[in-house]
């Protein structure tokens, strides 16, 4: 019986730790500290000028992460807060 819920309890922590790692967020930005960030707006402003309908943005890991639609697709684009360059672009 110990054996049983020992297995049990290693599935349960792998499939825990799969799910984290599948996540298709991308978090590495920079290494500054966020007292040296460029204001949230900006990246959004960025993504406006590339074309895109922001939706709304969030902080992911050390990025800016701005929700966009272009062409009827949604799309996340991930900027750098430190330059607000833009280093991922995800289509969904």
């Amino acid at each position: 019986m110990k054996v049983i819920r020992t297995a049990v309890l290693a599935l349960s922590i792998g499939v825990c730790i799969s799910s984290a790692a599948m996540a298709d967020g991308f978090k590495n930005c920079t290494k500054l500290d966020k007292a040296s960030w460029k204001p949230a707006s900006e990246a959004e402003a960025k993504a406006k000028a590339l074309g895109y309908e922001v939706r709304r943005s969030k902080i992911e890991g050390s990025c800016y992460e701005v929700y966009g639609v272009k062409e009827g697709k949604l799309y996340e684009l991930f900027y750098s807060p430190e330059d607000l360059s833009l280093k991922h672009t995800i289509a969904k």
